[in-house]
């Protein structure tokens, strides 16, 4: 009898220290999506936004509008869904917006206005009045300073004027969190112009990194190059393995998912590229193979993607379904996948 109960106090000893042992972990979502052409039907001042008004090229009206707004916030409110059911993204960065009047519209769209997401937007210089913007669920994200960065142009160029890059800073899940929303100059502009906009983003992320080593920095948006453009690869620094990631690196998990898989994020003449990128500072990373998930650690990365979201039929089935094409309007989405990345740390 004896033994017995020394055998049943050794289970109960070993199950608690099993439980003890046992960790719980959060999960925590962060996408960004292009929204392609998100503006409203009222004339900027000072922008060249006449081909969205009424009585512009697409002739851009109310109903088109909340259409596009309704379509937007149903792919917003999902990202992130796969792995976070009825949670979704933390935080989604977004270009091509007009301004605050179309986030605040976008935000109170049912689906979104139900998680209670709010946004940070600055006006930026583009003549076209296309801005980038940060939507966040405040349940998980607290932003604490947000400003632009300008895209410095060298004195030759000086009459241009393009996307600046959104620095938003607070805190997710605890930890001292920075995102970078970026919109490089397009293809129509020589590959100089996107490096010259990943020198400035590295530039702008090592003096935040100096100003406190703890910061985690999260660069994304639409960088009009794939991962391994020069802008990217060399210009930004962000590496295709983790084993090659500097102190002053960034890893960039998209390489490996166009080069090896071939998948990417909007399509031309029938290939892929992979312009919408999520790329991180080593210290979101598990490098020394300790798994100290203490802070926020990357998970894994995906390219959001739902039948509804491409072409179904016609010349360019299988491509993107976008708002419109051929000057038709399609009442679809964006020329471009939205991209989303997970980050997991211990709960204590």
């Amino acid at each position: 009898m004896k033994r017995m109960f020394m055998v049943m106090g050794l289970f109960v000893l070993l199950f608690t220290a099993a439980r003890a042992q046992e960790k719980k972990f959060g999960m925590y979502a962060v996408g960004f999506y292009n929204q392609e052409n998100l503006f409203d039907t009222i004339h900027d001042e000072g922008k060249n936004d006449f081909e969205y008004l009424p009585d512009g090229a697409m002739k851009w009206n109310g109903m088109k509008y909340f259409a596009k707004l309704k379509n937007m916030a149903t792919v917003l409110s999902e990202m992130g869904t796969d792995k976070l059911p009825n949670i979704g993204a933390s935080v989604i960065g977004v270009s091509e917006v007009e301004n605050s009047r179309v986030m605040q519209d976008l935000v109170e769209q049912p689906p979104l206005k139900a998680r209670g997401m709010k946004f940070v937007h600055i006006e930026g210089p583009d003549k076209r009045g296309v801005d980038c913007a940060l939507i966040y669920n405040p349940r998980f994200f607290t932003p604490e300073k947000s400003f632009l960065q300008p895209y410095v142009y060298e004195a030759k160029d000086s009459a241009y004027h393009t996307r600046g890059f959104l620095t938003v800073q607070g805190k997710l899940a605890g930890d001292d969190v920075t995102f970078i929303v970026c919109h490089w100059p397009s293809r129509a502009a020589v590959s100089y112009y996107r490096e010259r906009a990943g020198k400035q983003v590295r530039m702008l992320k090592d003096s935040i990194s100096k100003a406190n080593p703890e910061m985690k920095i999260i660069v994304m948006g639409d960088m009009n190059d794939d991962p391994f453009s020069p802008s990217m690869a060399k210009a930004l620094g962000a590496k295709r393995e983790m084993k090659d990631v500097g102190k002053s690196d960034l890893y960039n998990p998209w390489w490996n998912v166009l080069a090896k898989d071939g998948r990417g994020t909007l399509m031309y003449d029938g290939k892929w590229n992979l312009f919408d990128q999520i790329v991180m500072t080593p210290n979101l990373l598990d490098l020394d193979g300790k798994k100290d998930y203490s802070t926020l650690k990357f998970f894994k990365n995906e390219i959001f993607s739902r039948n509804y979201l491409f072409q179904t039929e016609g010349r360019y089935k299988g491509n993107t379904k976008r708002t419109h094409a051929g000057g038709v309007w399609l009442n679809g989405y964006s020329d471009h996948l939205p991209v989303v990345v997970y980050l997991v740390k211990e709960m204590k």
